[in-house]
């Protein structure tokens, strides 16, 4: 069988800095081609010159054997090649129907088509379990929804080969498994499928073939089984990785230093109540729309919530994130360039805002600024061309590692973490779990909250399941499994023996 599209010796060159190094990859129609390897890599600028959003500097772009040059992603498009961003591409301001056809608008002679374009998004949200009013503005839905939102707009292209970056770094197990049927549906249909994701159990089970990426060149292309998971992230580090998760040290009789009772946040969380104890990595776990980022901003002050919080055995009104703070609580959000991080600042100007009022009596002192740079640079292994350089421009782990520096900053007692790794690979992940338990180490108390299993299970020491925000139930020790999660986040009977 003949490849349908394929990258023959391309490498790419940013000014003096050279990218890919004779990069050779094809893929087969019906196949699932998996491409890996840590941020940096070069798996983004593969898939930008396959797609047309990137010219190769050298080599060849072939769509079904003969050389082609796409000159815009619009001209891959119509040749049947589509893109699904890892960054959404939406318009905030449109509706749901309104971003799927954006640009591919079906129209009855001179007029657009609305009620076709209704319906044919209502078909591929249904397709996707995604229960979504298409007049919905992106704007207004959730983070995985919007990911639901990319797929279906992409889904919506008939495209031959589909290129799917990190698709599930937004979606919970259950919304990954819509996407593997979908997935499977188009192999069956002979699309080619290019995948990346840094979720490598993933990896291992849907792709028919792997191939590996490393510093811009290509390591290593096995076909299914030939490569373990630990295989895979040696090749993608270069070193091997062992212990992904530091040892767990729970604190059995430590004092609980933030207690939650009968928290209510609008209408997405009902009567919640937990303890969280001095030293301990507590997770938050639950299905998209449980309540669990909900409750969290309620906490911090973002929105209005009732109920009682205790700090330290002390109650306290929080009504705004600078009153959390002052009370030693601080948030990581789940979307860092939306709500973490200034992408058009430089890393000084990031680290810093949080905690301006350390740094400026009349004026900004900014070579107390810059000390505070070198120390978290130092700290949390930030890696950056320059410290000029802008946020935006960083790879997803070193914006991390500057999002937990800049919080860290504030002087925090008890630290809030929303989705830590998503969009980071997997040797950057066991650097930031370290950093978590650094955290731990230091005095701190930690909240995490996942869509990632082993992540909640490898991290936490004690689990609280939500469900239709409300609190489903706990686990802690032997029963911090997958199964005993999941059964509380759907809502069925517990298996005898688990902890309530």
């Amino acid at each position: 069988m003949a490849p349908v599209l394929e990258l023959r010796s391309v490498s790419r060159s940013f000014g003096p800095v050279q990218i890919l190094h004779d990069i050779d990859i094809a893929l087969f129609p019906g196949e699932v081609h998996a491409l890996i390897g840590e941020n940096g890599a070069g798996k983004s600028t593969t898939m930008k010159i396959m797609s047309g959003y990137l010219a190769p500097s050298s080599g060849q772009v072939a769509l079904d054997g003969a050389p082609v040059s796409f000159a815009l992603s619009r001209q891959a498009e119509a040749r049947g090649v589509t893109l699904i961003h890892q960054e959404f591409n939406l318009a905030q301001l449109l509706s749901v129907e309104q971003n799927i056809f954006l640009g591919h608008e079906l129209k009855r002679g001179w007029l657009l088509d609305k009620a076709a374009m209704r319906a044919r998004t209502r078909t591929l949200l249904e397709e996707l379990d995604t229960p979504l009013d298409p007049r919905a503005r992106v704007s207004d839905i959730s983070v995985p929804e919007k990911q639901m939102v990319e797929i279906a707009k992409a889904l919506s292209r008939a495209a031959r080969v589909l290129i799917m970056d990190e698709p599930t770094a937004a979606l919970t197990t259950r919304e990954t498994e819509v996407l593997f049927r979908q997935i499977e549906r188009l192999r069956a249909e002979g699309v080619a499928i290019l995948y990346t994701s840094h979720k490598l159990d993933e990896v291992a089970r849907i792709a028919d073939r792997v191939s590996v990426m490393r510093d811009g060149r290509m390591i290593v292309t096995a076909g299914r089984g030939e490569l373990s998971v630990d295989r895979m992230a040696e090749a993608m580090v270069g070193r091997e990785l062992s212990d992904m998760f530091p040892p767990k040290q729970p604190p059995h009789d430590a004092a609980p230093v933030l207690e939650v009772t009968g928290v209510s946040v609008e209408n997405d969380v009902k009567d919640v109540s937990f303890t969280l104890r001095r030293g301990e990595i507590l997770g938050f776990a639950g299905l998209v729309g449980s309540g669990r980022t909900e409750l969290m901003e309620g906490l911090i002050g973002v929105r209005p919530a009732t109920g009682a919080i205790a700090i330290n055995g002390a109650p306290v009104a929080i009504r705004s994130v600078e009153a959390a703070m002052d009370a030693g609580l601080v948030y990581l959000p789940e979307d860092r360039k939306e709500h973490g991080l200034i992408l058009t600042q430089d890393m000084r100007r990031n680290l810093t805002l949080l905690a301006l009022k350390k740094f400026t009596s009349v004026l900004i002192d900014r070579p107390a600024e810059e000390a505070a740079l070198t120390r978290a640079i130092g700290e949390f292994d930030i890696r950056a061309p320059s410290r000029e350089v802008l946020v935006g421009n960083l790879s997803g782990g070193n914006q991390q590692k500057l999002l937990l520096a800049k919080t860290m900053l504030a002087g925090p007692q008890i630290v809030i973490i929303d989705e830590p790794t998503r969009g980071i690979d997997v040797g950057t992940k066991q650097q930031f779990y370290g950093f978590i338990h650094g955290l731990i180490d230091n005095g701190h108390s930690v909240i995490v909250i996942s869509s990632e299993m082993t992540e909640i299970i490898g991290l936490c020491d004690r689990v609280v399941v939500m469900r239709s925000g409300r609190v489903a139930g706990e686990v802690s020790g032997n029963d911090v499994n997958e199964d005993a999660i999941l059964r509380l986040a759907m809502g069925l009977d517990r298996k005898e023996g688990a902890n309530g």
